[in-house]
């Protein structure tokens, strides 16, 4: 299925959300301060920002595990959370393909059954749920793969798999969360590009998760991050933030190469 034609029409739409943690009786942490931002069908968004910055805790808001302080937040204008635990779960199952960085598998299972895994929770039987696994895998070019176990493959050919598991339920959007993390350059791009062509080929909604600058001209809407507030850009305003965030990074690298140099004297 082709999520092409809905491209343009609002996906995700985030209206003032805060998110509060308190510590003590006394002491409270705001992690997401007034975040507002709109995410389109077909769209490939990404979040960015460090570690520390808020995005673990936007992502928990994005993916129904953790309801805002404040703050309303919708997909194709239903709330999700006014869903019931059973429907907000079943919406997770249905509607999100989720990539981790590191990806958790049923070890006792063969590649095809953990693919496979989102859609025996929906209720497909087993005949139904592996036709579409093998789908899945194809286009990750991981077919000839799946009487085999995930625990025993390199980590460029868990990562596909994972990228299979995230589309077999032809969801609305992937999230992404720092999937190269731990992948090495050739694997990184092997992953970038499997998430570029579900965009561009399939019309699939991406949110990719990252700390990693390189990848922000991958994206026609960004979400930069810093301290729980976030600066909403687009377009031209991506690169404009690109070559602003690489400048700040060779000055700060300028100054530590220059405070060591100026420690060994």
């Amino acid at each position: 299925m082709s999520h092409t034609n809905s491209t343009g029409n609002v996906l995700i739409k985030a209206d003032k959300i805060f998110q509060s943690f308190s510590m003590d009786k006394d002491e409270t942490i705001d992690v997401l301060k007034d975040v507002s931002f709109v995410m389109k069908y077909g769209s490939f968004n990404i979040i960015y920002g460090p570690s520390g910055s808020g995005k673990s805790t936007l992502l928990n808001v994005l993916t129904g595990l953790q309801k805002p302080t404040q703050g309303e937040i919708t997909f194709d204008d239903q709330n999700v959370y006014d869903l019931k635990p059973d429907e907000l779960a079943h919406f997770r199952a249905n509607r999100i393909g989720i990539v981790y960085q590191q990806n958790y598998w049923v070890k006792s299972l063969t590649v095809i059954d953990n693919v496979a895994m989102p859609l025996y929770f929906l209720g497909y039987s087993r005949k139904e749920a592996h036709a579409q696994a093998i789908k899945a895998l194809e286009r990750v070019g991981m077919e000839g793969y799946t009487k085999k176990y995930p625990t025993r493959l390199s980590g460029g050919e868990q990562q596909r798999v994972a990228m299979a598991r995230a589309l077999v339920n032809d969801p609305l959007f992937i999230i992404a969360d720092e999937p190269t993390g731990s992948l090495d350059s050739k694997n990184g791009d092997m992953i970038m590009g499997l998430l570029k062509r579900a965009n561009k080929e399939q019309g699939r909604t991406i949110i990719l998760v990252t700390h990693n600058m390189e990848y922000l001209p991958l994206a026609n809407h960004l979400l930069h991050i810093q301290d729980g507030q976030v600066k909403e850009l687009q377009g031209q305003n991506i690169h404009e933030e690109t070559m602003g965030l690489m400048r700040d990074m060779k000055k700060r690298i300028d100054q530590l190469s220059r405070d060591k140099t100026g420690d060994e004297k």
